[in-house]
């Protein structure tokens, strides 16, 4: 049964050169973002790094505390919605296993970079001794009703900001234009999957093994196992009990996201005075600027928060630069020493972790 949760790892060379590849180039293409607010900003007016300072130094360290509170809470939650995912196959997980692998696994994300999502479901796969695949398969449908919240999110976002009449620069000028045309698209994509996954799997079960009749007898039998898991994943989908939970759980989950956010706004105080559908709108650009997560320093989402921040809402260069450090260490690095004092615990190596990163990639 385990090696059938740690479904072959190996890694083809062309496949490292193009993970490596993808790594350089959202390298370039955040770097490029960073000198553009940092240089010609500070060309035109100047970057006051005492002002920077004071006023990180002056937050207010109860709201700081508080937001790290709603911050752990989200992966309490994000471990019950994944009991709803593996109920058919686990009617009862083991809960506390279900809060450790998501740690690390969010853990693992920070330090690693988005391809170590996989360590998450290879924890879990490993600690309830399922396939895989099928936790592969929970990983996207958890994916997909993230994403849909995330494009009602954002989509408000470019309403408001359309219609206030701001003036924004040519970054987020180009985001409005082509924000609508993404939102349609992704979302009927992930309603259309969803509905696929619940009402066609097995047709699509039986479209795969007859499109892959061309495998060897080895190879199409071990297709057939990782297809057979895959389909025993998103089992949930097809239960309107367990649809609801994970609608609600993710409704929480994002409740939980806001907060955090309005915690570290009110930390900075007037510096960055910010009202709850301003929050709102600050979290919808944001939340796909954290699609570009690289390894240990972030990018997209501090990036994206300083440009909302000082070309939507005029917040001064340096608070909204405050801003963005904050919500990345509150929002992704507070949970790493917890992440790693969890795998200490699991007797977790780095090789290991390492091992499952790499094996997204594969």
């Amino acid at each position: 049964m385990a090696d059938r949760s740690q479904e072959d790892h190996a890694i083809p060379v062309d496949k490292q050169t193009g993970h490596r590849k993808k790594i350089v180039a959202a390298t370039v293409l955040l770097s490029a973002a960073v000198v553009w607010i940092f240089w010609f900003e500070n060309r035109k007016r100047g970057f006051d790094w005492p002002l920077f300072v004071a006023t990180v130094g002056g937050l207010d360290w109860r709201w700081l505390g508080l937001s790290v509170v709603w911050s752990y809470t989200t992966y309490v939650v994000r471990a019950l919605r994944w009991a709803v995912l593996i109920e058919p196959l686990r009617p009862h997980p083991r809960f506390w296993r279900l809060v450790s692998a998501t740690v690390i696994g969010y853990s693992a994300v920070t330090a690693l970079g988005r391809p170590a999502e996989m360590v998450r479901p290879y924890l879990i796969a490993n600690n309830e001794h399922l396939p895989f695949s099928s936790q592969l398969a929970a990983w996207v449908v958890e994916r997909i009703y993230d994403v849909l919240i995330a494009l009602a999110v954002f989509g408000f976002a470019l309403s408001q900001v359309a219609g206030s009449g701001a003036e924004l620069g040519m970054a987020l000028t180009w985001a409005l234009r082509v924000g609508g045309i993404v939102i349609g698209v992704a979302a009927a994509w992930c309603l259309g999957l969803l509905l696929a996954m619940k009402y066609r799997s097995e047709q699509i079960r039986r479209w795969t093994m007859r499109a892959l009749r061309f495998l060897s007898a080895h190879h199409f039998q071990r297709a057939e196992r990782l297809v057979a898991g895959f389909v025993d994943g998103i089992r949930c989908t097809k239960s309107q009990s367990a649809t609801l939970r994970l609608i609600g759980y993710t409704v929480a989950e994002w409740c939980l996201i806001a907060a955090c956010y309005a915690s570290v706004l009110k930390a900075f105080g007037s510096a960055a005075p910010l009202s709850p559908i301003g929050i709102l709108v600050l979290m919808g650009f944001v939340s796909f600027g954290s699609l570009i997560q690289l390894p240990a320093v972030g990018g997209g989402a501090q990036v994206t928060a300083v440009l909302v921040l000082t070309e939507i809402f005029g917040t001064p260069l340096e608070a909204a630069t405050g801003v963005g450090l904050v919500l990345w260490a509150v929002s992704f690095a507070a949970i790493l020493p917890v992440g790693v004092a969890l795998a200490l615990h699991e007797g977790l190596t780095w090789a290991r972790l390492q091992e499952a990163e790499r094996g997204s990639v594969a």
